[in-house]
């Protein structure tokens, strides 16, 4: 086979959970560790960061990932959903792994895996852990992939554990209240080993209070370290920041959430330190200025285009949405168009209810399985009283917001992972 039809085995013999959604989901570790045993545990062959949590935990890793580069260490990053290409969860210093890896990984070992089954994401880890093993990275910054207790990235002993925060997404899995998923998210805690948890809410904290009691972990709540002082924005649209330990740090990721994010980080970047990682104020700076060209991180308030300004952004909960709506609303411009979609497992209403009015809306649908369709997101966005018309492709909705808007105004695009990976896919490619 090769790589494209390496990839449409993997996407149909294996399910692949942003495609199909929660028919692709197995609950259990069972498949996990028999992988595992299979490749002689490689995992264990490189140190490891873990990181879990609703939102943020994409740009923590990749900026964690970038800190690291800068100072010399081989680092791989293991994160998802990808956006263009399958390669962009598995890199090692910022360089996505060979499509030969990827085929010569299923064509040797398919006979094993096929008995057991396993979901996509199943194969995805044993093969990104095989993988830095073999390349001999120095550490591997880990994402989990959905929740954090039976997520197959929780058989590392890592370093640290961070959990960025706690709200509502994949309730179908990890529960309906905030107790429940913090509970699953709380899963990554380990014996002896530091967590840092970047936001709380009171429902929260006593879930990890009560974890990291129990596994004797010492435990950090960044909102209380306070050692962001002072956030805003540059002209370019990157942060300048105020930290206890580091005066004018320009973080280049510009979206709101970023701020919460870089307090999460620096608590993080201090218990590495304690870890005995080796790193300078100057690697530190180049990780936050420099995490897209170094880590290859896309869809993180991302601007693509100026006269009309275009913005992309792959919030796609409640929680997400919340810093991209105020964010919007701090932006200069004449009209406001937005090009949204999103996936029918998602809060769609809990959405729509925190988006504008005062906007032209392009309705679509990502290129997944799992997609609400145009015509449907239209019908209960009329609910909220955000108008415009529907668009079979996100192309298309992106072709009729050029073609309405102005040289001073404003399109936004997002809604969905799969929005923007659909965007960046057909309209963005270079």
């Amino acid at each position: 086979m090769n790589y494209q039809e390496t990839l449409t085995y993997l996407y149909t013999s294996a399910p692949l959970f942003q495609q199909v959604g929660k028919d692709a989901y197995k609950e259990g570790l069972e498949n996990t560790y028999t992988l595992d045993e299979h490749f002689n545990h490689p995992h264990r062959k490189f140190h490891t960061i873990h990181v879990a949590g609703t939102n943020g935990k994409g740009s923590c890793s990749h900026t964690l990932a970038a800190i690291l580069q800068s100072a010399g260490y081989r680092v791989g990053l293991y994160t998802s959903p990808h956006l263009v290409d399958f390669r962009e969860r598995i890199r090692i210093n910022g360089v996505p792994i060979p499509q030969e890896f990827v085929i010569d990984f299923v064509e040797k070992h398919r006979a094993f895996f096929e008995p057991l089954h396993p979901s996509f994401f199943e194969l995805t880890t044993a093969m990104a852990f095989l993988y830095f093993a073999r390349q001999q990275v120095d550490v591997a910054v880990i994402e989990v992939g959905l929740g954090g207790r039976l997520d197959c990235t929780n058989i590392i002993q890592p370093d640290l554990c961070i959990i960025t925060n706690i709200s509502f997404d994949h309730t179908q899995f990890l529960g309906n209240t905030l107790e429940q998923i913090a509970s699953e998210k709380a899963g990554i805690i380990k014996p002896h080993i530091p967590v840092v948890i970047g936001e709380t809410t009171l429902e929260t904290k006593a879930v990890f209070l009560k974890k990291a009691a129990s596994a004797d972990a010492p435990i950090v709540f960044a909102e209380e370290e306070h050692l962001l002082t002072e956030a805003r924005h540059d002209e370019d649209g990157s942060y300048l920041y105020q930290t206890t330990d580091y005066a004018n740090l320009k973080g280049e990721l510009g979206g709101f959430c970023q701020e919460k994010n870089t307090n999460t980080l620096l608590s993080a970047i201090r218990r590495l330190k304690q870890a005995g990682y080796q790193f300078t104020e100057t690697d530190v700076r180049n990780g936050f200025a420099q995490v897209c060209e170094l880590t290859g991180l896309k869809g993180r308030w991302q601007r693509l285009a100026s006269r009309p300004t275009v913005i992309c952004d792959t919030g796609h909960n409640v929680g997400g949405i919340q810093y991209i709506v105020k964010q919007l609303s701090l932006q200069h411009y004449r009209r406001l168009h937005i090009v949204i979609g999103m996936v029918n497992d998602k809060d769609i209403n809990g959405v729509l209810s925190l988006l504008p009015v005062r906007a032209t809306y392009y309705f679509t649908q990502a290129s997944v399985k799992r997609a609400l369709p145009a015509e449907e997101m239209k019908r209960q966005a009329a609910a909220h009283g955000l108008s415009g018309n529907a668009y079979p492709s996100v192309k298309e909705a992106l072709q009729a917001a050029l073609s309405q808007a102005g040289k001073d105004d404003f399109i936004f695009i997002g809604g969905s992972s799969f929005i923007v990976a659909d965007l960046l896919a057909t309209c963005y490619t270079s």
